[in-house]
């Protein structure tokens, strides 16, 4: 239960870090690659069944 309200918290943020924005668009990737670097250890963990 816990997994998969952190793996959906995490796929929200990540929605939100895109540099779609014109105030955001000089950030680069560093927001969604940190939340997708965060996402993966979520799923990992997940799958593995650690959290």
């Amino acid at each position: 239960m816990l997994g998969t309200i952190l793996l959906v918290l995490l796929v929200l943020l990540l929605i939100g870090a895109l540099p779609t924005w014109p105030y955001s668009g000089s950030w680069g990737y560093a927001p969604s690659g940190v939340l997708s670097l965060l996402l993966i250890i979520v799923l990992v963990l997940v799958l593995v069944g650690r959290v």
